[in-house]
């Protein structure tokens, strides 16, 4: 069995922040492969299903960002999940947004969320960090991450949880290339189809090289005879 946990803050008014797209990743995973209804659970929401072969479960904490490992503890505890099985999406300041990379253990790099699980479950679990860009200053920091994304970034957003969604079951296996390739696919189709399109092209043949001219006949005349030739 695998826990995917997505990390944000409870109620409507934090829906669309920045900071809750790790919420927004696992509603899409839950909706897009006919995951069961939420269900209030170990002080989250709390819902199952299969991604491929593998038995999932998916984790909204409701206790709020900063305490968010005392829900994911008592998770792992109830099905005796390991570590390793768990999977925490969050926001990552560090990436520009859009971007997203995977992460097995390591520390929390000031993320509350993630500090609140390395107190409760320790670090060895793995990470789907979705970038949201820095706002420049660390001042700005609380602001930025607790405000709505702008309407510029919902294609992007909409793309990367398609993404997310279409790799969970690579995901869910283990398989963290394919689950990277499906969010790119998402992210730059265009690209993606270029390369497709030159891998299937035969590669063109060479251009022949030209054939040198045959070398003249030697002239054997006497100056007196070319002379007398051109007045012919």
């Amino acid at each position: 069995m695998r826990l995917f946990v997505g990390l944000g803050n409870p109620g409507a008014k934090y829906a669309m922040n920045r900071h809750n797209v790790g919420f927004m990743a696992v509603e899409r995973i839950a909706a897009d492969h006919g995951f069961g209804p939420w269900r209030e659970k170990f002080r989250g929401l709390l819902t199952e299903g299969r991604l491929g072969p593998e038995r999932v479960l998916l984790l909204k904490p409701q206790t709020f960002m900063n305490l968010s490992g005392q829900s994911v503890g008592e998770a792992m505890r109830f099905h005796k999940i390991e570590p390793e099985d768990v999977t925490v999406f969050h926001d990552e300041l560090d990436l520009a947004p859009g971007k997203l990379r995977l992460k097995q253990g390591g520390g929390h790099a000031g993320h509350n969320g993630l500090r609140s699980l390395h107190q409760h479950i320790g670090e060895g679990y793995g990470r789907v960090r979705i970038g949201i860009g820095h706002p420049g200053h660390k001042d700005r920091v609380a602001g930025y991450v607790l405000h709505d994304f702008a309407r510029a970034d919902a294609d992007w957003l909409d793309d990367l949880m398609r993404g997310i969604s279409d790799g969970a079951p690579a995901l869910a296996a283990g398989e963290g290339a394919q689950f990277m390739q499906a969010v790119a696919q998402r992210m730059a189709p265009h690209r993606a189809v270029e390369k497709v399109e030159k891998a299937a092209k035969p590669p063109r043949p060479e251009p022949e090289k030209a054939k040198p001219a045959p070398e003249a006949p030697a002239d054997n005349r006497s100056i007196l005879q070319r002379l007398a030739d051109r007045f012919r």
